[in-house]
């Protein structure tokens, strides 16, 4: 009966132990589970986002460099702001007045002349046309050149209109003359009180020769 009771109790001890045993194998191996569960991964740095001061960038386009503005090159011809007109009287030869435009070149520097000025009649403060503008009489002449303060001309001819039907002239006061110089496309204005036809008559109220030496 003793002896019993001692296996049993040597049994009860190898249990305990075992469970002992396998207790703190346990106690060894459930931490090392936590821990990886529980613990918060560690992943490499992504470095696509934002680049390292080491990377390379591209370099910013270079600006162009501005080339300063080169001046217009002069034709050599005379434009509106280079001279200053005038109209001298003349002569009168079956009714009509022959008068010079005088065309003086005050630019400072020399420049050409070659052609008919285009001349018509102007009137209002808003200097609009009257009539056909001077019909071209003759050659376009060889080329005239100006100093600075020489003077070219070319004869106008203007003709008495009221020669003409006056309801198909229709007579219409006129405060000057609206001047192109050869080959310019601005224009200059000469004051000269006259009467132009506002009307279209069979024939030429207003005709110009080419360009002279005056």
């Amino acid at each position: 009966m003793v002896r019993s009771k001692m296996i049993s109790i040597g049994g009860l001890v190898a249990g305990t132990t075992g469970l002992l045993l396998l207790s703190a194998c346990g106690a060894e191996t459930t931490p090392v589970a936590q821990n990886t569960s529980a613990s918060p991964s560690i992943s490499a740095p992504d470095t696509s986002a934002a680049p390292s001061a080491s990377s390379s960038s591209p370099a910013p386009a270079s600006q162009p460099v501005q080339q300063p503005a080169q001046e217009p090159r002069s034709d050599g011809l005379c434009k509106a702001g280079d001279v200053k007109l005038s109209v001298k009287d003349g002569d009168a030869a079956a009714g009509t007045v022959y008068r010079r435009l005088v065309i003086t070149n005050v630019s400072g520097h020399p420049c050409t002349i070659q052609g008919f000025p285009g001349i018509s009649y102007v009137t209002g403060a808003d200097g609009h046309q009257v009539g056909e503008a001077a019909f071209r009489d003759g050659d376009k002449g060889a080329p005239v050149r100006l100093g600075n303060g020489e003077s070219a001309a070319a004869d106008v001819g203007f003709v008495n209109v009221r020669n003409y039907d006056e309801a198909v002239c229709k007579p219409t006061e006129t405060r000057g003359l609206r001047v192109y110089l050869p080959q310019e496309t601005a224009s200059n204005f000469v004051p000269v009180q006259g009467l132009g036809c506002a009307g279209q008559i069979p024939g030429n109220q207003l005709t110009v020769r080419t360009v002279h030496k005056s």
